[in-house]
């Protein structure tokens, strides 16, 4: 009687370890790290506990510039899902490889917008009045660390060629800095994405990139190498998630532009990768 006693206590034993163990296996499956661009802050404080709450998943956030998140996925960051600033970070993992699910789908779009602190009493300006006149100190992307500094380098260039050559262009990670730099007193103006001047309530727009300078500007998403297998699944729900009806409607109400229907690149098959 007390060996089929003992027998009994450790099976229980052995059951209750298997289900602690399959509990263990269950939540490693349902965690999903993020590497997405700051501009996602604010609505990604409302659309996050949604997916959590709806899936069972315990989301991590690394916010970055695009492209040293790009640079830390190729090297083996731990990172499920990359939401880029721009599409060209994610391009160039997809070239080498380095997607899976398909690869890059367009998730919101925006443009760029030349900013100036909502509490000055300044006149506002143009781009066009902006870049010529030395005196104005102008807040901009860093084009060797961000996505954001490498299509407002493209698109001033388009505007004046010259522009490069001022002696007052000061230089930021990312939209908070340059938004930040512009608020305090730091640059009389700055050049951010439409988006973040809308949800920083610190600077208002004074002027919107002329048509031909790179707008609007793609933001891309995709499912990384560097995922884990226990998290691809929910990464694969959070992907589609992000394409989802309601969360397009979120994202437009947080102040960016509709994408096409597809979720591909202007004039680019989903699949496919431009130069």
């Amino acid at each position: 009687m007390a060996g089929i006693l003992k027998f009994s206590m450790a099976m229980a034993v052995v059951s209750g370890l298997a289900g602690i163990v399959g509990t263990v296996e269950r939540v490693q499956a349902e965690t999903l790290t993020i590497g997405a661009a700051h501009s996602l802050k604010a609505p990604f404080d409302e659309i996050l506990p949604m997916f959590e709450k709806e899936y069972g998943a315990t989301v991590r956030v690394v916010y970055g510039p695009s492209k040293t998140l790009g640079r830390q996925i190729e090297k083996g960051a731990p990172i499920d899902v990359f939401l880029s600033e721009g599409v060209e970070e994610v391009e160039k993992l997809q070239k080498k490889g380095l997607t899976l699910n398909g690869g890059l789908r367009i998730y919101a779009q925006t443009s760029l917008v030349l900013v100036m602190s909502a509490a000055s009493p300044a006149t506002s300006i143009s781009f066009r009045d902006a870049l010529p006149n030395r005196a104005t100190r102008i807040a901009l992307g860093d084009p060797k660390t961000s996505a954001l500094g490498e299509i407002t380098a493209r698109a001033l260039t388009k505007l004046d060629p010259a522009y490069k050559h001022r002696s007052n262009l000061l230089h930021a990670q990312h939209s908070d800095d340059i938004v930040n730099l512009v608020h305090t007193g730091g640059a009389d103006v700055g050049v951010v994405y439409r988006v973040d001047a809308i949800n920083s309530g610190h600077v208002r727009i004074i002027d919107e990139a002329p048509a031909g300078t790179d707008t609007p500007v793609q933001f891309g998403q995709a499912v990384v190498w560097t995922c884990r297998n226990a998290s691809l699944s929910v990464a694969e729900e959070f992907f589609d998630f992000i394409m989802s009806p309601r969360i397009q409607k979120l994202l437009l109400h947080y102040g960016f532009d509709s994408v096409p229907s597809n979720g591909s690149r202007a004039g680019v098959g989903s699949s496919a990768v431009d130069e």
